[in-house]
């Protein structure tokens, strides 16, 4: 493929690219950023791209991986690091209102999952655990199944009477 013809397919998937990266930024200045950053790219390895594949679909992937990259680097030079000891500046001045909510938020859900049957509460309580499903349908001599959908309808019971901490 020339280079000429490889440019001129380039600018007439612009258009679809700048709606995909408004998909992904919700920002127009970033999806514009995101769609010369993909073009830049793409510009960069089209000795990459093998003739008869989707043109589109390697545009959309280049696209993906770079807003993929950007999120994963945004979050990192978010992430502050405290080197004093017992990480004091990061814990310093909500250790003990969190230690409260905490608490209290603790103790609603054990009251909550102790609200919970007998045939509901045990194996819940047994995943939560660490038990495989497995284990827990030996333990109580019942099918895997069983301990399934009693798990299920067990969590689904606890988001119903939990729904004030979501």
């Amino acid at each position: 493929m020339s280079t000429l013809e490889f440019n001129q397919m380039l600018t007439s998937n612009a258009k679809y690219l700048k709606g995909f990266a408004y998909n992904f930024t919700r920002n127009v200045e970033d999806a514009e950023d995101l769609l010369q950053d993909t073009m830049l790219k793409a510009l960069r390895y089209k000795e990459h791209f093998q003739e008869g594949t989707n043109f589109k679909g390697w545009l959309f992937t280049i696209m993906r991986n770079i807003f993929i990259n950007n999120y994963k680097r945004k979050k990192l030079q978010n992430t502050i690091t405290d080197q004093t000891t017992n990480q004091f500046y990061l814990n310093y001045g909500k250790v003990s209102e969190d230690l409260v909510n905490m608490r209290a938020n603790e103790k609603d859900i054990n009251k909550a999952i102790s609200g919970l049957t007998y045939e509901f509460r045990t194996p819940f309580q047994m995943f939560m655990d660490g038990y495989h499903y497995d284990e827990i349908a030996s333990a109580m001599s019942i099918p895997m199944g069983t301990v399934k959908s009693r798990i299920f309808h067990a969590r689904k019971r606890l988001m119903e009477d939990l729904k004030d901490f979501r």
